[in-house]
């Protein structure tokens, strides 16, 4: 399930230099993540565990992630808590583990779709399987 965000955001002006192309695609899909209703946008990693941690295993959120180097986190609610995985942005296309696409809303649609039958391990998830 999603964790319905409050309030549309505004594109964030945190971001580093991008090449042409590359802020095309980033804007493309900030456009489209401000239109879901999981995109939190400038949310601390501790504010969206505590918002995870009364929520069913499974909800998540996306929200911009406090780490230098990558632009989105996303944060699950898991068996053993909440867990926040970050989103990278490499040569015009988000990445989350092995998988990768050039719109974080499209990511997240295969990862879900291909969790299914192959769930990911994560250090940070402590080895429980994202599912």
């Amino acid at each position: 399930s999603v964790l319905p965000s409050p309030v549309p955001h505004s594109l964030p002006d945190r971001f580093r230099m991008f090449r042409s192309c590359e802020w095309e695609v980033l804007e493309r899909s900030l456009n489209i993540l401000q239109a879901s209703d999981f995109y939190w946008g400038p949310l601390s990693v501790g504010e969206a565990h505590a918002k995870l941690q009364r929520e069913p295993v499974g909800t998540y959120l996306v929200r911009d992630s406090s780490q230098g180097n990558c632009l989105f986190s996303l944060s699950v609610r898991m068996p053993t808590g909440p867990v926040s995985l970050r989103i990278s942005f490499q040569e015009g296309y988000f990445r989350l583990k092995n998988w990768f696409s050039d719109c974080v809303v499209r990511l997240l649609e295969l990862v879900v779709a291909g969790t299914r039958n192959n769930p990911l391990h994560f250090d940070e998830m402590g080895g429980t399987p994202l599912v």
